[in-house]
């Protein structure tokens, strides 16, 4: 699945890869994306034939700059887009099963199960839904920011021996 969405993005965004910088900007703004994270972003890299080492600093830090801001402010947020009507409000109740659906992992084993959730590259994981999880279970926001940053090391490695190693094999 994510594979499929990065090709169609990268199929969407391919002129900005002319551009000085374009390719690691695409690979910056997929890490940045909900769902696709850095786990979208090394694939990404992989595709764009990118240099390892550069696309893991890029993705790491695409990945890492939402998690604050999902962890102060996504219970505002929810709750003011709660109390909307149509998109808004269906949007929070979507996300609001998806923290119901995903919990009891979390609340389970708290910290390590953080760590888990975000570090284990499965869809449906990732620093966004376990912070937004953490900020729901009003977890304590520093040690789930510390949870969440080792969760992304965590996948990191994990994504670039699959995009690096196993991908690039297969595709390239």
């Amino acid at each position: 699945m994510v594979e499929n969405i990065v090709g169609w993005i990268l199929g969407m965004a391919g002129g900005l890869t002319s551009l000085p910088f374009g390719k690691e900007l695409i690979v910056f703004v997929i890490s940045l994306m909900p769902i696709l994270e850095l786990r979208g972003g090394l694939i990404a890299a992989a595709l764009l034939n990118m240099n390892a080492i550069e696309s893991y600093i890029i993705c790491i830090i695409g990945n890492i700059l939402p998690v604050p801001f999902i962890l102060w402010f996504i219970n505002s947020i929810l709750n003011w887009m709660r109390k909307k009507k149509g998109f808004l409000s269906n949007t929070a109740k979507w996300l609001d099963k998806k923290v119901d659906k995903n919990k009891a992992q979390i609340e389970k084993y708290g910290f390590w199960g953080m760590v888990l959730f975000v570090g284990i590259p499965l869809p449906g994981t990732g620093a966004w839904t376990g912070c937004l999880i953490a900020s729901v279970l009003e977890m304590n926001r520093k040690k789930a920011f510390l949870a969440a940053m080792m969760g992304i090391f965590m996948a990191s490695v994990i994504m670039m021996i699959v995009s690096f190693g196993l991908l690039k094999n297969i595709v390239g």
